[in-house]
């Protein structure tokens, strides 16, 4: 009932939002509403981990992936809502929009959101497919928000891209679906549960295929190349906030998905099919992101092609099996925390330097001081240097895979150390060095970067301790995959 009634919540906010014109209000509802969606989502998990599955109506089950996922989803929401307020409000001043754009993105935003917690939630594989669809319907006109030329082709971009990946990934579950049908049949709607079940009389030759068709659907979602080319301009073109949400609550939701097929197709046909795909989509991904980090012109545009590399980092890691489907599941963990952080911080530059070419920003550390301490220190964080967790998750995923994988290993490592040197050549050249003229030391508002620092403290605290709880569903959700 919890669930219903947050993305029921989520829902309104979105309404009201389009119809209110009191801007305080809309952001106060937009704040109030991720609140309390983040106190559900925590209860919830709590419950799962003690109890199992939680399923109060029968097209609602969440289990142990779904609660971490959805507990993730429900932090990033909370802190992206934070970060927004002030960030728009500075747009504002600006004369960059007015409160008819802000009213856009707090309704499509709330509505985003409510699709992407009723992904991880319902228990029919088309219902999920159909909320993770109107993901897209709901955030396309967000990259166009600034309606620029550039922006609506962005947005054209996403739209087609994602469109034609998804309508792939609906063919994959209904083959699923067919497969089901010739190994005996069900009576009524196939849920996941369902396809569990039956996995063992599913006929192989479909759910390999079928497989295939989700993996590049989904795939498409998640970012891995090469069905990736959506997000370097989606990432580029929309505001701040919304890249936080692309990739701290949309990548873990379809690679949710992605994983439940998975599951599924492993019992079905072995493991060895889906984990030599996932590991050849992997190494892909990471090899293509580590060029383009490399010679991106572009801040928001490296942010996006780090997401891509780490989400092939992760598709190796569940690939590779074994301490791999641990580490990768706690990378995704650290990844949904350190990119918005690292968005926010971009989006101050943004509002200071008034460019996103990276050429355009430079000495951040003597203009925006404490701006630029934590976007070094996001920095350590997202490309893996200790005290950081993925750190450890990198050296485990590699590990894992490092007897059977030499070669695989030898160019992911290879590529890793290309994306490390390309980030941190940007970001020296972005803090340091002489500020262009006519761009003056000026002090960041706080409340521009708490949410920010807030996010980097919850990543080194949970690398060090994880509540029971989610100790818990780390290790439940690791056994089912």
């Amino acid at each position: 009932m919890e669930i219903l009634a947050i993305i029921i919540g989520f829902v309104v906010t979105g309404i009201l939002s389009f119809v209110l014109r009191n801007r305080r209000l809309t952001e106060g509802l937009s704040l109030a509403v991720t609140a309390v969606g983040l106190v559900v989502s925590t209860l919830v998990a709590y419950r799962v981990s003690t109890s199992g599955t939680y399923e109060p109506f029968s097209f609602i089950s969440v289990d142990s992936l779904g609660a971490l996922v959805m507990l993730l989803v429900s932090v990033v929401a909370f802190f992206v809502a934070l970060y927004a307020v002030p960030y728009f409000r500075k747009e504002t001043d600006k004369k960059i929009i007015d409160d008819r754009h802000v009213r856009q993105y707090y309704a499509l935003s709330a509505i985003f959101l409510a699709f992407v917690l009723s992904t991880a939630a319902v228990s029919n594989p088309v219902a999920a497919w159909i909320f993770l669809e109107a993901t897209t319907l709901s955030t396309v006109f967000l990259i166009s928000f600034y309606r620029r030329s550039s922006n609506v082709e962005a947005a054209w971009k996403y739209l087609i891209v994602n469109a034609v990946g998804l309508l792939l990934a609906f063919f994959g579950t209904l083959l699923y679906f067919t497969s089901v049908a010739h190994g005996g049949g069900v009576a009524g709607l196939v849920h996941w549960d369902t396809l569990a079940a039956h996995a063992k009389q599913l006929d192989p030759a479909v759910v390999r295929i079928a497989f295939i068709f989700a993996l590049i659907g989904y795939g498409t979602k998640v970012g891995l190349a090469p069905m990736h080319t959506w997000k370097p301009g989606a990432y580029a073109k929309s505001p701040a906030p919304l890249g936080a949400l692309f990739s701290g609550a949309l990548l873990p939701v379809a690679f949710l998905i992605l994983l439940r097929f998975k599951s599924i197709t492993d019992v079905a046909v072995g493991p060895a099919f889906s984990q030599h795909l996932l590991i050849g989509f992997g190494v892909l991904s990471i090899v293509i992101a580590a060029f383009s980090i490399f010679a991106t012109e572009k801040n928001k545009r490296l942010l996006a092609y780090s997401s891509i590399e780490h989400a092939g980092i992760m598709a190796l890691g569940f690939g590779f099996g074994g301490i791999g489907v641990m580490a990768a599941v706690l990378h995704m963990i650290y990844h949904s925390l350190v990119k918005p952080a690292l968005f926010f911080l971009t989006g101050n530059m943004l509002l200071r330097y008034h460019s996103t070419y990276i050429a355009d920003v430079r000495g951040a550390m003597s203009i925006l001081p404490s701006n630029s301490v934590l976007y070094f220190a996001a920095l350590f964080a997202i490309v893996g240097f200790p005290p950081f967790g993925m750190f450890l998750t990198e050296f485990f995923i590699l590990s894992s895979g490092v007897t059977t994988y030499t070669v695989v290993v030898a160019v992911a490592l290879l590529a890793m150390s290309v994306a490390f040197i390309g980030f941190f050549r940007h970001a020296n050249a972005m803090l340091f060095g002489e500020p262009p003229r006519g761009i003056e030391k000026t002090k960041t508002s706080p409340w521009l970067l708490v949410p920010s620092a807030a996010l980097l403290g919850i990543t080194l605290f949970i690398t060090f301790y994880t509540p029971p709880f989610v100790q818990t569903l780390i290790h439940e959700a690791v056994g089912k995959i």
